[in-house]
């Protein structure tokens, strides 16, 4: 079962004071704190253009990735695929909090961070159908898309392996701090079924000795796969893992509360305190990947009891009818926008066509660091059959 901590409906804790174009937003108990002093703030002013665009942004990740389900069950999609429905806050506030100079990689439930830096739904849908104008030229597909343009580099397809890399980004942003102005920080996102990696707790250690700008951030969706956090990790307060590095957990279902929470790793990071641990309190609600049904480890009751209470869809909406930016029939027709244009790119990816086998030899070696600047093998080495042990026994 879920913790009881961050189960109170995220509607119940919504407030609004209006400010001209603007309303301050109560979130407190949003926040816990694991070695600090300070914490985020408990109140949180957005605009009315700040609150439509994040709602829509969410609205289309949602609309994608139920797309996405659908396909698959149409065998337009093949092969890996894990979904994030339920968790668009947590993207969406990193998004809003961080600028496309701070560097993001992350797990391969990576959709949803795609379409943030600098993606589109027709080039990631297009990437997980195999066609040559996907988000990764159809050589990634669904765990693999990257965008160095916007410091988005990519997801990863092995268990933690991204946390690591998300250090070298750090470092990489200290390296190239300009005198005088905040470094930029790196993010690497990655789930409580992998949060107890030996790997992460070495980029923890040389992270904190170095005072590099990183931020490791779990998102818990409570469930490693097809175990419950209870039962698969030992400690279930993941905010306070890096022991000494101090530590925020967060309600990962209140975008206001990610994106403020967010800003206060930034500052707090980019100042040169150096890492943080954060805990985004969030839940999925499809399966661990398309081939987890998501009910044989969880009963159907808990997930609708999540929608019903927490989602992070009615949570903002709620959040923009209060302050009066939209009103419910507003809300309705935008909701009905963003899904003909989530099916009208669906159909633009369909249009396109898997690439050539000329591809097979590009994207592989590098003359040098120049873009697109690529050495070209005079062939691809096969197996050599005629020495082949196994092949001549």
């Amino acid at each position: 079962m879920l913790s009881s901590r961050f189960l109170r409906p995220a509607a119940a804790r919504v407030s609004a004071t209006r400010f001209m174009s603007s309303h301050t937003f109560d979130i407190s108990g949003c926040f816990e704190t694991h070695n600090f002093e300070t914490a985020p703030a408990e109140s949180v002013e957005a605009t009315k253009d700040e609150l439509v665009s994040m709602f829509e942004l969410m609205y289309t990740m949602r609309r994608m990735e139920i797309t996405c389900d659908n396909e698959y069950k149409a065998r337009t999609i093949r092969g890996f695929c894990h979904l994030y429905d339920g968790q668009e806050a947590v993207a969406t506030g990193i998004e809003n909090a961080l600028t496309h100079d701070d560097s993001w990689i992350t797990s391969y439930r990576c959709h949803c961070v795609a379409l943030c830096r600098g993606g589109s739904v027709s080039k990631v849908v297009g990437e997980l159908f195999g066609v040559a104008d996907g988000y990764s030229g159809a050589k990634g597909g669904s765990m693999h898309m990257y965008n160095k343009e916007h410091n988005f580099y990519g997801g990863a397809g092995i268990v933690g392996a991204q946390v690591p890399v998300g250090s070298g980004l750090a470092f990489a942003n200290k390296y190239n701090q300009k005198p005088g102005e905040p470094m930029n920080v790196a993010i690497a996102c990655y789930g409580d079924g992998a949060a107890n990696q030996g790997q992460i707790w070495e980029a923890a250690n040389m992270s904190a000795l170095w005072k590099l700008p990183m931020i490791f951030c779990i998102e818990n969706n409570h469930y490693g796969m097809g175990t419950s956090m209870e039962r698969h990790s030992s400690i279930n307060d993941y905010y306070k893992m890096g022991n000494a590095i101090p530590g925020l957990r967060i309600d990962g279902m209140n975008v206001l509360a990610v994106k403020e929470g967010m800003r206060f790793a930034k500052e707090y990071c980019g100042a040169g305190n150096g890492p943080m641990y954060i805990e985004m309190m969030t839940y999925r609600y499809h399966g661990h990947s398309m081939s987890d049904p998501g009910t044989t480890y969880r009963n159907r009751e808990e997930i609708d009891f999540t929608r019903s209470t927490r989602d992070p869809l009615e949570f903002i909406k709620k959040c923009l009818m209060d302050a009066e930016f939209m009103t419910k029939e507003e809300i309705t027709a935008t909701e009905k926008r963003i899904r003909k244009e989530v099916q009208a790119e669906v159909l633009e990816a369909k249009k396109s066509s898997p690439p050539g086998l000329d591809q097979l030899t590009t994207d592989i070696y590098a003359k040098d660091l120049t873009p697109g600047n690529q050495a070209y093998p005079d062939f691809i080495r096969m197996p050599d059959f005629a020495n082949s042990k196994t092949f001549n026994n």
